[in-house]
């Protein structure tokens, strides 16, 4: 049963641009110039005290803070944060080629600058896998477990623990200097070329590479550090040559632990509305593990490498070095995107649930101020993890008052019981690793939903994935970042372009091939492109249009001054019977005999005494091609721009039309495009304004008129628009 709909009726005059314009007068705005924009933002008393507010956040949230609702959450939240912060940065610090202990102070130090000028009330800032391998890539590359360090002043008087140290600060400094300039600078809008599916590519590549890289603490095997292009490969050769030689101790208890872990971490998500809190099950096995390996003697009796000596309390500030920020500032850029790009993607989704709003910009300056302030204590690049993050929420945070108590919970571990964690065998923090990694190695199931979806995103994820894998991170996430924009540039170049159709009895046109009942007026042609027009795609839409008419106007206009050439030549030689044959009325117009020798000159037949039928029998006797067209319609309502290239071909392949006597009418123009076609001199002699229509059913109304086309009538009557 049809559906009952309503109805509308619009009786108003056919409008072209020009007769719309005379009968509605438009206001002439204004644009204020870039100091008007200052001086206005500057005498708004109100606006400055908001922008110096907005530099630190936390005295807005603060002002609201409810004491007696959000505290003992926040309390709880911090006390269960802190613990996975505890271990996760013990873990994460093995993948920056650190001592563990430096993985406590990326728990502590870049979180107090955070609280301070983050957005976020939920994330938990810290360690991330992520950053963490790529710190480590530029750690192994400058100072190698095997072989001499590079030659850095600097290095001299100091030992392998130091250098590395020194090298993960000096890189950190750099990353939060770009990401601090990136948001003074007002650019955080760059992370949005990083698509969703780029980086679900790239962090399944980083789980990749994580967890070849922390194999060799699972099976107990010495593996020097490996960066650059392909090592993954050169790593997977060294630990296969060295299988045999696997410690079972670090094996049986890798596997016993992760095995564990994954469990009870499956059960947390499965009953996560009956538990008050997650079951800290890294923590429990941490503090397993310390027991028996203290109490069994590990290192002696098995020789399992354990974390060691933990640096007791802080050192002094240290100030980066620029050799370093010299020797490793490619890979600084990389990484602050995409530190910022992981941190910005998880404070969204919890801001959007718990309905506050963040700004990207003040998230850049956060974090480089935190990972700043971090590196001259030592610190590592910090960003957030999606696991800490999810504990520091559901658990009953409300407030950074979370992150707060979990680096105060890092800092009594650091100062005071640091020493009973130096019994941990390496591969349990291995194996934590691992087990974490199970949301990113997870991503690999979206590439059969992506090729059954859309294969040019899926192309990018495995683009970037492969690539990420088998190049490095670095180069990974640049090569990635090229097939997005080639994408995005293969979209926009080679757009879908359709003829439209009228819908009988409506004033709505979609394309022929889509729709049963659709009414197409002799002699008129509607076509669309669905994209801007510019340089790389202005050549696309001219051959596109060819191939909707039928025929190449400028080709048709040669084949018709050849023969008029040749008609001329008929008349000097007294051949009069061909005016019979070829004309239709005497020529009135007296314009301007053209030069016949430019063959994409007008077709103007002043000296003749007759004038030539091109759609006649005997025209298409003489070579010519018959062209049924009368009116071609341009449908612009999805051009949203043109370049200066776009509007020279555009006027080009407009006056070809014109010139073979099809009327061509540009429809549904945006106002900013009108502006641009005023602006450049669109407009001459041949093409002209009134040529431009507010909507499509306007034109075709006109059209009909004009070329008094009977059929079409009764359908035109009917939509009463």
């Amino acid at each position: 049963m049809a559906t009952l709909r309503k109805q509308y009726v619009v009786s108003r005059p056919v409008f072209s641009e020009d007769s719309f314009a005379e009968n509605y007068e438009k206001i002439n705005r204004i644009h204020k110039t870039t100091k008007d924009h200052i001086r206005q933002y500057f005498s708004d008393s109100k606006r400055v005290k908001k922008a110096a507010l907005s530099l630190l956040p936390v005295i807005e949230w603060m002002r609201s803070y409810r004491l007696k609702q959000w505290l003992m959450g926040d309390v709880v939240s911090g006390v269960s944060t802190g613990l996975v912060a505890i271990m996760q940065g013990l873990a994460f610090s093995l993948l920056a080629s650190l001592p563990a202990s430096y993985g406590l102070y990326t728990a502590f130090f870049p979180v107090l600058a955070y609280f301070l000028l983050g957005t976020s009330r939920h994330i938990s800032v810290g360690s991330f896998p992520v950053l963490s391998l790529m710190v480590g890539a530029v750690v192994t590359r400058l100072v190698p477990e095997d072989g001499p360090p590079a030659m850095i002043p600097a290095f001299t008087n100091l030992t392998q623990d130091q250098q590395r140290v020194l090298v993960a600060s000096s890189i950190t400094f750099l990353m939060g200097i770009i990401q601090l300039a990136m948001g003074v600078f007002q650019v955080g809008f760059v992370v949005m070329y990083l698509s969703d599916t780029l980086v679900s590519g790239f962090t399944t590549a980083a789980a990749v590479h994580i967890l070849v890289s922390q194999l060799k603490f699972v099976l107990g095997l010495t593996v020097p550090g490996i960066s650059g292009p392909l090592a993954i490969i050169y790593t997977l050769e060294k630990l296969f040559v060295q299988i045999h030689s696997t410690n079972i101790c670090d094996l049986v208890m890798s596997v016993v632990i992760m095995v564990v872990v994954f469990i009870v971490k499956e059960l947390n998500d499965r009953y996560r509305a009956k538990l008050p809190v997650p079951i800290p099950i890294e923590v429990i096995m941490t503090i397993i593990a310390c027991g028996i390996s203290y109490g069994f003697n590990f290192t002696e009796r098995f020789k399992v490498e354990v974390v060691g000596e933990m640096v007791s309390g802080y050192e002094a500030p240290v100030a980066p070095n620029m050799d370093i920020i010299r020797d490793g500032g490619v890979e600084a850029f990389p990484m602050a995107i995409v530190g910022f790009t992981v941190a910005f993607s998880v404070a969204k989704v919890y801001s959007i649930k718990h309905d506050y709003a963040i700004d990207g910009n003040q998230e850049l300056i956060a974090f480089g101020v935190s990972n700043m302030f971090g590196a001259t204590f030592r610190s590592f690049a910090a960003s957030t993890s999606l696991s800490r993050t999810a504990v520091q929420e559901s658990s009953g945070g409300r407030t950074q008052i979370a992150g707060l108590i979990s680096a105060l919970m890092a800092m009594i571990v650091t100062i005071a019981l640091g020493f009973l964690l130096e019994p941990l065998p390496r591969s349990v923090l291995g194996a934590l690793v691992i087990v974490n990694l199970k949301g990113m190695l997870m991503q690999f199931t979206e590439v059969p939903y992506l090729w059954r979806r859309d294969r040019i995103e899926c192309v990018v994820w495995v683009g970037t994935c492969t690539a990420a894998i088998f190049l490095g991170l670095d180069l990974g996430l640049a090569v990635g970042l090229g097939v997005e924009l080639l994408t995005v540039v293969f979209r926009a170049q080679f757009p879908r372009c359709s003829v439209l159709a009228n819908i009988r009895g409506t004033d709505l046109y979609r394309d022929r091939k889509d729709y049963l009942h659709i009414y197409e007026p002799p002699g008129v042609k509607i076509f669309r492109i669905p994209s801007p027009i510019f340089f790389a795609n202005v050549e696309f839409f001219r051959n596109k249009l060819i191939e909707a008419v039928g025929f190449n106007p400028l080709r048709v206009l040669k084949k018709r001054n050849k023969a008029l050439r040749k008609i001329k030549k008929m008349l000097q030689q007294n051949n009069y019977h061909i005016t019979e044959t070829l004309s239709s009325s005497p020529e009135e117009d007296h314009e301007d005999q053209p030069n016949l020798e430019e063959p994409d000159s007008p077709c103007h037949m002043k000296d003749l005494p007759f004038k030539v039928d091109w759609r006649s029998e005997m025209a298409s006797d003489l070579g010519v091609p018959r062209v049924n067209l009368q009116s071609l319609l341009l449908d612009f309502s999805a051009v949203s721009f043109l370049d200066i290239s776009a509007l020279k071909g555009l006027k080009a392949i407009i006056k070809e039309f014109l010139r073979v006597d099809v009327e061509v009418y540009i429809v549904s123009c945006d106002a900013h495009v009108l502006e641009t076609f005023h602006r450049f001199a669109f407009f001459d002699d041949e093409i002209q304004t009134f040529m431009f229509y507010p909507t499509l059913h306007d034109a075709m109304v006109q059209v009909t008129e004009t070329n008094q086309s009977s059929n079409y009538k009764p359908m035109l009557k009917a939509t009463r628009l």
